[in-house]
């Protein structure tokens, strides 16, 4: 897997997610959903053999030895389990991975994809042309393919990114690929896929058709179905809100599951099992909202990262006085990563503009629950 390019981005600690691109593109192809996705993840991309300028040995290549480059990926950024979320070439590489290495796997998306995409003659042709005349023929075929027409007429930017993307495929690596497109067929493999998965469809997506994800949908035990209407092959960009969307109540559940899961991660299990031991009828409600808004919705916005909403929950805290919630979140803000210094940073800002007797009261309380460590 020499020369290949990868990239790291979300905070440590955070569960893993690799994106796949589709054949053709380039890391970039996720740039809509990475404000959303580097928050909440610790995401890594990847370029396919010959893109995004890195290596293209010798084709034909099978889907196999793309899946193995993705598991080298894994490897290298020591990831024993990840989710796959990938488009086109990039679901096929992860739906060989589901099914042939579920170990490796935590939950999958297979966007604009398919197991098979016949007939094989048409893609060793491609390939043959790719090789003899280089990627850049393809360009208007492919507008047409990825994006419904009125899309692209309102984005007209598009064209010269796909030319860039394009541009950067090396012939060899990009005809290697259609090769492993051509030689592939992967429906029986499918009933193997035991991970949870999303499969999402464009609703006029000529390449992998609405009806390919439906039937993908019903080969795979427990699997999601989402069609998008208003979306041709590349849906992530197309429809790029509403594919994030998707991917996020799937990566991560329901806005209260996602909150179950920050609350914890902010202010320790210990803290959120006694808070539900003492639940009772009348307060329950109010636990659920709080978990479901406040940490499941507000918490997890990608304006701002974790940690930055830990010394601003700090401060406010501090200032209003409420001491008890602020040794919750002195610990917390421990948890997300602000150092002993920084904390006292933020009460000095207290200090200045909500009154010296708030900090002090502040310092006190923080004093007393970071020597008490980052238990709940």
């Amino acid at each position: 897997m020499t020369g290949r390019r990868v990239t790291v981005e979300g905070p440590a600690g955070a569960p893993w997610l690799v994106l796949s691109n589709s054949l053709g593109t380039t890391s970039s192809l996720w740039d809509p959903q990475m404000p959303a996705l580097r928050h909440r993840f610790r995401v890594v991309r990847y370029e396919h053999r010959g893109h995004g300028g890195t290596d293209a040995p010798p084709g034909p290549y099978t889907i196999a030895d793309l899946a193995g480059d993705l598991l080298g990926v894994l490897d290298t950024v020591g990831a024993e389990r990840a989710s796959v979320m990938g488009v086109s070439l990039g679901g096929m590489v992860a739906m060989w991975l589901g099914a042939h290495r579920p170990e490796r796997v935590e939950r999958l998306v297979l966007a604009c994809t398919a197991p098979q995409l016949p007939p094989p003659d048409a893609w060793a042709e491609r390939a043959a042309q790719v090789r003899a005349h280089g990627t850049g023929q393809l360009l208007e075929g492919l507008l047409g393919r990825w994006f419904t027409p009125g899309w692209l007429v309102g984005h007209p930017a598009m064209r010269a990114e796909v030319a860039g993307m394009l541009g950067s495929a090396s012939p060899e690596g990009y005809a290697g690929c259609c090769e492993a497109i051509g030689a592939m067929d992967q429906w029986a493999d499918l009933a193997g896929i035991d991970a949870p998965t999303l499969v999402i469809g464009g609703a006029a997506d000529p390449v992998s058709p609405p009806e390919t994800a439906a039937r993908m949908h019903r080969a795979i035990a427990g699997s999601t179905l989402v069609v998008l209407a208003g979306a041709a092959h590349l849906a992530n960009v197309e429809q790029a809100g509403r594919f994030t969307d998707a991917v996020l109540g799937h990566l991560s559940g329901t806005p209260f599951e996602r909150g179950d899961a920050t609350r914890r991660a902010v202010l320790g299990d210990a803290h959120v099992d006694r808070s539900a031991a003492g639940s009772t009828p009348m307060t329950e409600s109010f636990s659920e909202l709080l978990t479901r808004y406040a940490w499941g919705e507000i918490w997890t916005r990608p304006g701002l990262d974790r940690r930055t909403r830990s010394a601003v929950t700090v401060a406010v805290l501090a200032a209003l006085g409420r001491s008890e919630e602020l040794a919750l979140h002195v610990r917390g803000a421990r948890r997300n990563g602000l150092s002993d210094d920084e904390i006292a940073e933020v009460l000095l800002q207290v200090a200045v503009y909500a009154g010296v007797p708030a900090a002090n009261s502040a310092f006190g309380v923080a004093r007393r629950a970071l020597e008490g460590g980052d238990g709940g």
